[in-house]
């Protein structure tokens, strides 16, 4: 968006703008990823469930925690809308903001996937990328999001006049009403942003506006991720294929993807055990 022509900038502006800039939430503070924990527990695993999303479609699936998931690439490449909940209460759910901010625009092995308020806990670890060699290419753009809303019908009719129904959020929609048998509109209620699995996105320079490109995701690539809690998730294989030029059409060639989780030998996770909910006081300044 244009700033208005009538602002002007005070005498001090070049010395407003080189103020230093701080980060939000230093990864010091944070809880220590440990590596070597993971991969000792995803060194031995053993397949438990397979799930194919078709093309333009979403299905929902289960997790246990102490599990690893991975989202693979299996035909051609497509981006994924993935949301996650806790499988026990959905008003705990993936919270993409909160990630973001503690992380970064974009995820990837070491990064965890944090759960809403007033939870606030790890819900699942990244734990291997096959597209971790991305990084930021010369535009800007990496891969795995948690930037992008979703695609879904308002915003497509708002701004294109037309009715599609197979949109990253429909498809979640269906997928969570009939995962757990209740109405459509029940179940709008839980779908919330996501991580955009293998999309290659960033911000525009000059305008600093949301861009997609085609994603470098390939068959045989993967996102995997360890249950910190037992997790339901929905993953919607997203109309725009690759998103390299539209979505909420039928115009691009889109592909499955699959969902596997495993689980790691006995003995692997001694020790561990999921993170509590978040210890605050709930009083807000209340006595």
């Amino acid at each position: 968006m244009a700033r208005p022509a009538e602002t002007m900038a005070p005498p001090d502006a070049a010395a407003r703008r080189r103020v230093k800039a701080v980060v939000v939430y230093p990864s010091g503070h944070m809880p220590p990823f440990d590596a070597a924990f993971y991969d000792r527990a995803r060194a031995e695993l053993t397949k438990i469930s397979e799930l194919t999303i078709p093309p333009r479609d979403a299905r929902a699936f289960s997790v246990p925690a102490g599990c690893f998931v991975r989202i693979v690439s299996v035909e051609g490449p497509q981006v994924g809308d993935l949301n996650l909940w806790n499988a026990h209460d959905l008003s705990e759910c993936f919270f993409s903001g909160k990630t973001r901010a503690l992380h970064a625009t974009h995820v990837s092995t070491g990064n965890r996937l944090w759960s809403s308020l007033p939870s606030l806990r790890p819900m699942a670890t990244i734990t291997y990328d096959t597209l971790g060699w991305y990084g930021w290419d010369e535009d800007g753009a990496g891969v795995h999001d948690v930037i992008g809303t979703r695609c879904d019908p308002y915003t497509n009719l708002l701004l294109k006049g037309t009715k599609y129904h197979h949109c990253c959020h429909s498809n979640l929609m269906r997928a969570l009403a009939a995962e757990r048998k209740m109405p459509l509109a029940e179940a709008e209620a839980h779908v919330h942003d996501v991580l955009n699995v293998f999309m290659c996105t960033g911000f525009t320079c000059d305008t600093h506006r949301y861009f997609m490109k085609a994603s470098p995701v390939r068959p045989g690539d993967y996102l995997e991720f360890f249950a910190e809690i037992d997790l339901l998730g929905a993953l919607s294989a997203c109309p725009g294929g690759d998103c390299s030029a539209s979505h909420s059409d039928d115009a691009a060639k889109c592909y499955p993807l699959s969902v596997e989780v495993y689980r790691p030998k006995e003995g692997a996770l001694a020790g561990w055990r999921s993170p509590r909910r978040n210890e605050y006081s709930l009083c807000h300044g209340i006595a």
